[in-house]
């Protein structure tokens, strides 16, 4: 079909180099579209091939298909991945060098999968023994246990990616697949513990869940309802229809008995896992003290089982962390907020190592054991790049590796191929791009770009924050036009920037990053004692990843960056053995052409030069070391000296005790007008700290006063009120808090108009639905209970029941349960029936409401056990609160009537 030409304006055309608009961006996608519509979702440009994600199966990945594009031209066959892929494979082979096969594009454009095809095609046509069939499997079951442990649902993929993965496939001399190396980086460990609404945790929770076995199960102490963990369930979509998360656990299983993993492998990496889901249920409460308990033992219980770990040892590590004071360690207690830290960083850390360990395993399984040269084809699969509705550390390093993706892809096509024609003088069109080198700089520039600026907040010694960092980033980058932030935008762009944020202006679009995490992220720290406690840890894994030699507190500590791939298309694996074989072919050269003599002398020089230079760097440290011995002396001296009056002894560990003190007061001034926190002075700094809190707390109570608009004042009033009839004395207060009350539940236009007539055409100021119990056997009857400027009105669907002026209201009376039964006392005289019996849902909000317009607060009575209310000329009735296991209403064999209620849970 392709082939024919009369098929042209169908599908459009094969290779986008061979449009006659091939300036045209409308041209570009309008052929882009005719083809997608025919499902022909590949189409070349030149040697690069653009996908499409059609988000179905289709019948182009069969058997057959790979062997009618084994061997083939390049061009021969219409475009196909199996054509990129064979192509890579036969040069590697006539030319025996090392290909890179590059796939990018956007989160969900199907990157995993087309590198699940590529591994598929060489399975399939690459020659085989029954030792290679073993590698094979290998490398294609590796695949399903990567995704299973590294990636997730998120809003755009079922099956995306959270890590960035650099996989070689090593070949002989005979161009077999003799084994492989994965690389991977920067997993997404904040997915861990939370996840936005819509997305799940990874895949591996609830393939466990889903399909673990019974008596599994029971041996980690799970259940196989995932809603019962907090960290599986914060997305609100645990499962998942299109996912069978059951038929993955099988693969999953299969893979690790393939894959050399024995049975304590699996029992420590199954117990990990399990870990991690209890690390989540783990709920702190907190003391008399403020401090941080653990009342239910039953989750450090299962993690103390399954980590190896001493029970009454993890719950203190939980609770409290360890900081130096006078030269020695001790346990400081944790608030609750700093105890949910210390959880959700140990269980990022756990599963974010584990990882790393998995991944080192698979890679031993598919090392190649023979030493022959060899060479090795590489495929990098990386996340797309990401815009969400908030952007944190993860989509900056995502959205930087897309840089370097696009600056690779610049290098290979646009600009090398514009300078092979200034070189050979051939006349052409100059076609404009954007070079986004200067972005790429913006990043990774040495000492002066975002990476090397946000290590060195992360290592420096001091208080560092997020804030710190970004103004670190103002100061040093500010005049870049790509970066901008609030305080550096003009007025209209400042109005979509928030104080925390930055902005950078990628190739493919801005994106505004929330700088808060960036640090605590970067630097990737747990508690002291969690270390400890991880490093003896009994689980062979754990013990593994978490060493004795991290608990030196003199070891300079790793950040992610400093971890992460600076090149990431020259990895260690392919650079390591390019290096090799650079240096064996001039050992080889310099050999056979200046003969020994001629390489000894060569020899001696390069170690001669290299003794020179280490020479000159250890006397540059030495240099560096005597300066830090002559200040930290002269700091020591005016440490003693401190409490002198102010002398050359200690004049300089004065002004610095000074400046530190206002520095550290800056990232922690009160945030609001409740926080009365202030950081404790020096002496000689305890009047100017004073001065400067008063300054404080009137800036912020300014701040606040100005920020409170018209209906949250109204709120408030309400919520006053409220608090002065019902706190400490009415069920399911403390819950109403944070509910705000609304104008009204049902608006006028929805009232009868017959009603409105009967009212009169009064300012109707609250209307909701009740249930009234009427006196001749209390049954309940649906009724309106509307609220003007000066009356209440008891309303049947056209007809009002009752009328009550507020000037003539008795008293409000409601019991101290979460029933919702509302009595409104009337006077005793003929225009009245008696008491008004209510029950509404907003029961909080109603009274408010009723008692403000009557302007009578203090006839709301809130009362216990029961109340008398009167029937109706000169009749009273008893009504009776109690509790129970369903709420219900009822008239009892006394004649009373009978309110039940279940107990609100505080």
């Amino acid at each position: 079909m392709e082939g024919a030409l009369i098929a042209r304006d169908r599908v459009g055309v094969q290779d986008f180099v061979l449009l006659d608009s091939h300036t045209s961006e409308a041209a570009f996608l309008n052929n882009l579209r005719k083809r997608y519509q025919e499902n022909l979702i590949y189409t070349y440009i030149g040697t690069l091939l653009v996908s499409v994600n059609p988000y179905k199966e289709l019948d182009i990945y069969t058997v057959t298909q790979m062997q009618l594009y084994r061997g083939v031209n390049f061009f021969e066959l219409p475009p196909h991945l199996y054509a990129i892929a064979d192509n890579a494979y036969r040069v590697m082979c006539s030319e025996y060098n090392n290909h890179f096969i590059l796939i990018s594009g956007e989160s969900g454009a199907g990157k995993t999968e087309a590198s699940k095809k590529i591994l598929q095609y060489y399975a399939v046509t690459c020659p085989t023994t029954e030792q290679l069939q073993i590698v094979r499997d290998r490398l294609l079951l590796s695949n399903p246990v990567l995704e299973a442990f590294g990636n997730a649902k998120t809003l755009r993929n079922d099956n995306s990616s959270r890590f960035g993965k650099y996989m070689d496939i090593q070949f002989d001399f005979k161009g077999a697949p003799v084994g492989g190396h994965i690389l991977s980086y920067l997993i997404e460990k904040s997915r861990v513990v939370h996840q936005n609404h819509g997305e799940r945790n990874f895949h591996i929770f609830y393939q466990l869940l889903e399909g673990g076995e019974k008596d599994l199960l029971s041996w980690l102490g799970l259940e196989r309802n995932p809603q019962k963990y907090t960290y599986l369930i914060q997305g609100r979509c645990a499962k998942v229809f299109s996912i069978n998360d059951k038929n993955d656990w099988k693969i999953v299983r299969k893979a690790f008995s393939i894959i050399d993993f024995t049975e304590k492998d699996v029992e420590h990496l199954f117990g990990i896992v399990a870990s991690v889901l209890h690390l989540g249920n783990i709920q702190f409460e907190e003391d008399s003290n403020g401090h941080a308990i653990i009342r239910d033992g039953t989750q450090i219980k299962w993690i103390s089982k399954l980590l190896g770990a001493h029970l009454s040892i993890l719950q203190e590590a939980l609770t409290h962390r360890k900081i130096e004071a006078r030269s020695e360690e001790v346990l400081s207690p944790l608030n609750v907020d700093l105890a949910f830290y210390a959880r959700d960083a140990v269980a990022k850390a756990i599963y974010g190592r584990t990882f790393t360990w998995l991944v080192n395993k698979i890679n031993s399984s598919l090392a190649n054991k023979d030493s022959t040269q060899k060479t090795v084809i590489g495929l990098l699969d990386i996340y797309g790049f990401e815009v969400l509705d908030t952007n944190s550390f993860e989509q900056f390093c995502i959205n930087y590796c897309n840089e370097k993706l696009q600056q690779l892809l610049i290098e290979m096509t646009l600009k090398a191929e514009q300078e092979e024609y200034e070189l050979e003088g051939i006349e052409w069109e100059p076609i404009p791009y954007f070079n986004n080198k200067i972005i790429c700089d913006l990043v990774e520039q040495k000492h002066k770009g975002i990476i090397s600026i946000l290590d060195e907040e992360c290592l420096r010694p001091g208080e560092a924050t997020d804030l710190s960092f970004l103004e670190k980033l103002e100061e040093k980058v500010g005049d870049h036009a790509h970066f901008v932030t609030r305080k550096l935008a003009d007025q209209k762009t400042r109005k979509s920037i928030d104080w925390v944020d930055f902005r950078l202006l990628h190739y493919a679009g801005e994106v505004t990053y929330c700088a808060v995490g960036f640090l605590e992220k970067n630097n990737d720290l747990l508690y002291r004692n969690l270390k400890e406690v991880l490093c003896n840890s009994k689980n062979a894994i754990i013990r593994d990843c978490f060493l004795l030699s991290e608990l030196d507190n003199r070891r300079r500590p790793e950040t992610i960056f400093i971890r992460f791939p600076k090149t990431l298309f020259a990895t260690e694996d392919a650079f390591e053995y390019r290096k090799q074989l650079l240096i064996s072919r001039l050992q080889a050269k310099y050999k056979g052409f200046l003969g020994k003599r001629a390489y000894q002398k060569k020899r001696k020089a390069a170690i001669k030069l290299e003794a020179c230079w280490r020479g000159a760097l250890a006397r540059k440290e030495a240099k560096k070391r005597t300066w830090a011995v002559q200040t930290i002396r002269k700091f020591i001296t005016g440490f003693i000296n401190r409490k002198k009056p102010l002398c050359p002894e200690n004049r300089e560990f004065v002004r610095l005790a000074q400046y530190n003190y206002l520095v550290k007061l800056r990232d922690h001034l009160p945030k609001n007008v409740l926080d009365k926190s202030w950081l404790q002075p020096p002496s000689i700094l305890a009047e100017t700290s004073e001065l400067l809190q008063k300054i404080c707390m009137r800036n912020l109570v300014r701040k606040y006063c100005r920020g409170v608009t018209a209906e949250r004042k109204a709120q408030l009033q309400q919520k006053v009120v409220t608090s002065a009839v019902f706190r400490g004395k009415k069920e399911g207060y403390v819950q109403s808090i944070n509910q705000p009350f609304l104008d009204t539940r049902l608006k006028v236009n929805d009232i009868n108009p017959k009603v409105l007539q009967l009212i009169q055409g009064e300012n109707i100021k609250y209307v909701t639905p009740v249930i009234k119990y009427d006196r001749n056997g209390f049954k309940a009857r649906e009724r309106l209970l509307v609220l003007t400027q000066s009356s209440a009105y008891v309303v049947e669907v056209a007809k009002v029941k009752q009328k009550i002026d507020y000037s003539t209201l008795k008293g409000i009376s409601t019991s101290n349960l979460s029933d919702g039964i509302v009595v409104i006392h009337v006077p005793e005289d003929n225009k009245q029936k008696g008491d008004v019996i209510l029950q509404c849902e907003h029961v909080f909000e109603t009274v408010t409401k009723l008692c403000m317009l009557a302007n009578k607060q203090s006839l709301v009575k809130v009362v216990q056990g029961s109340l008398r209310f009167r029937i109706g000329s000169g009749k009273e009735g008893t009504m009776v609160f109690t509790v129970g296991k369903e709420p219900q209403v009822f008239k009892d064999k006394t004649g009373q009537l009978t309110v039940v209620s279940t107990q609100v849970k505080s």
